[in-house]
């Protein structure tokens, strides 16, 4: 058997807080970080966090954060004028030279009235001094001006802000590298929508450019963000789409008549012990500067009542699969890291949860799973067949479907211990989680 360096036991959370109107989001912990947007800072070697609230927190390693507060006071005049709102959703930031450029959403709920504002500082800790509107929408557009995420294109160098949310769906404009400003008028290009049967429910884009496969990934959260949020995910090898999902639909195209378009690689979830969640969405992604890829969202725990829920902050390593798709952990980072594994290490019973999509995109619930010596599997009545396929991959195999895995120590969250967690993508484009029990 191999040795296996398992993660510690990660910091336990200040208790749950009860909303209240008017609440304070520079709370404690992990609590209402809501629409986190992830930065890492190489001159002072620090995660970032931004989150609704304008509220920043830092980190030395993903998992220990301090909480700095707000860093942005109010929106700019001219977009509470256009907004008749101080409220700042949805931050985003990205460094250009020595200026540390914050865009934040300035807008009410349920309204298009509607401004995206961009906010300056020299420091990542701010204070950020806001500068200008970057786009403003009413109804009299068909698209909703929040949820900016600012990328370059890889090649030209060329900068562009993707923002949206539900009517319209996700666009993607240009920007003056210089000013950080649009640089042409109108709403740009539609990357991403959902049909109206669906609400149009869709928003929070994030995109990123991996390297080596050289796609552009597009994140989107599907559905209602205090429901049936879930994270999909579309590839292009242009930064202005087409986006493409497992089974080569547009994400833009509105003719999905069972809610599968985009590949799930995150949904509300239920282990057989412990907390179950629902609804991550409106996530980041962090290209690390040591190769490894990380997808932060926000998440509450289950509650389907008619009562608010608080939001919290989850942080998932991402895997890339042999297609060059982009897979999720099954548990949430508490420092891992891949290792070599042998057969001996992976046999025993399991949790599986497979991440199909349902309408609505309900909670996945977990049913056990087995992987058996001799190259057997078992999964409640099915039999199939498993092998290793590298250091620390696997295949399995039962009647016409194949799932590539990828295996992880990891800390379960649930059963408060360490584990093996196995990531996988079948030939179908259904992602899975699965953990040692």
């Amino acid at each position: 058997m191999a040795e296996i360096h398992y993660p510690q036991k990660p910091p336990a959370q200040p208790p749950k807080p009860i909303l209240k109107p008017g609440m304070d989001r520079d709370l404690p912990g992990l609590w209402m970080t809501h629409d986190p947007a992830i930065f890492y800072d190489t001159d002072r070697e620090y995660y970032y966090i931004y989150s609704t609230g304008a509220i920043c927190r830092r980190s030395k390693d993903l998992i220990h954060w301090e909480n700095l507060g707000k860093v942005v006071d109010n929106p700019p005049e001219e977009s509470i004028d256009w907004t008749k709102s101080t409220d700042i959703w949805a931050p985003d930031i990205v460094k250009v030279g020595n200026e540390y450029r914050l865009y934040c959403s300035n807008s009410s709920w349920g309204v298009r009235q509607s401004c995206i504002f961009l906010a300056v500082s020299d420091t990542p800790e701010g204070p950020f001094i806001p500068r200008d509107c970057v786009l403003k929408t009413s109804d009299a557009l068909p698209v909703n001006g929040i949820d900016a995420n600012i990328i370059e294109d890889a090649d030209s160098k060329e900068q562009y802000m993707l923002y949206g949310s539900f009517w319209g769906g996700c666009h993607i404009l240009p920007l003056h590298k210089e000013t950080g400003l649009a640089a042409e008028d109108g709403i740009g290009t539609c990357l991403a929508r959902r049909p109206s049967w669906m609400d149009c429910s869709i928003e929070g884009p994030y995109m990123i450019y991996h390297p080596v496969t050289k796609y552009y990934y597009l994140f989107v959260s599907y559905g209602s963000l205090k429901s049936d949020y879930n994270i999909r995910i579309g590839r292009s090898r242009k930064i202005t789409g087409p986006f493409y999902d497992y089974h080569g639909r547009d994400l833009a195209d509105i003719h999905d008549d069972d809610n599968t378009t985009g590949l799930m690689i995150s949904c509300g979830y239920r282990w057989l012990d412990g907390t179950p969640y629902m609804a991550p969405g409106h996530n980041s992604v962090l290209m690390n500067h040591d190769g490894r890829m990380f997808l932060i969202s926000h998440i509450r725990e289950m509650n389907f009542k008619d009562e608010p829920e608080p939001s919290t902050m989850q942080i998932r390593q991402l895997f890339l699969t042999p297609d060059e798709w982009l897979i999720a952990a099954a548990q949430p980072y508490a420092g891992e890291s891949l290792q070599s594994v042998e057969e001996a290490d992976l046999l025993g019973s399991y949790e599986r949860i497979s991440l199909t999509p349902s309408i609505p995109q309900g909670i996945m619930c977990a049913h056990p799973f087995h992987l058996m010596p001799e190259g057997r599997m078992e999964c409640c009545s099915i039999i199939g067949t498993w092998k290793l396929t590298g250091s620390h991959t696997l295949s399995l195999s039962y009647g016409n479907i194949t799932e590539s895995i990828i295996v992880s120590p990891a800390w379960d969250h649930e059963l408060d211990r360490p584990t093996i967690t196995l990531s996988g993508l079948s030939n179908r484009g259904i992602c899975t989680w699965y953990k040692r029990g």
